[in-house]
């Protein structure tokens, strides 16, 4: 069986095939951010860029309730900006979260979660990111 394709360039697979988030971390500053980068934007360093497997928990930093998006979405559905916790910040869908105001809290603790999803006009698998609460 054929593992489904990533559905963005920074959602990468390990020799063993498990998924994870690829980001850039800066020699010169500490700086890390999502996917891969040759100069930081925080100190205009070039050739200090090193790949690295982000974190896979964070806090919820925003979120918006979404209730209407384009064809074929499901609405609502919630989109947040976690910041994670080696200090990079991403942009996601949280999931088995009721999308209701009351749920929801800034600083709240998230977890990547990895999915196969059939996007909206496709009938093509592909691995997927979102968030999910995490276990205190």
């Amino acid at each position: 069986m054929t593992e489904a394709p990533s559905i963005i360039a920074h959602l990468k697979r390990d020799d063993d095939g498990k998924p994870y988030l690829q980001g850039a971390h800066c020699g010169a500053c500490g700086h890390t951010y999502v996917g891969a980068r040759e100069v930081c934007a925080q100190c205009y360093a070039r050739d200090r860029m090193q790949p690295v497997s982000l974190a896979e928990t964070g806090k919820l930093y925003a979120y918006a309730i979404v209730h209407r998006s384009f064809p074929g979405v499901e609405t609502p559905f919630i989109d947040v900006i976690v910041d994670l916790e080696d200090g990079a910040h991403i942009k996601g869908i949280l999931k088995d979260v009721a999308p209701e105001p009351e749920n929801l809290a800034f600083d709240m603790a998230v977890k990547i979660d990895y999915r196969e999803v059939v996007p909206p006009g496709s009938n093509e698998k592909y691995l997927a990111y979102f968030f999910v609460p995490a276990a205190i």
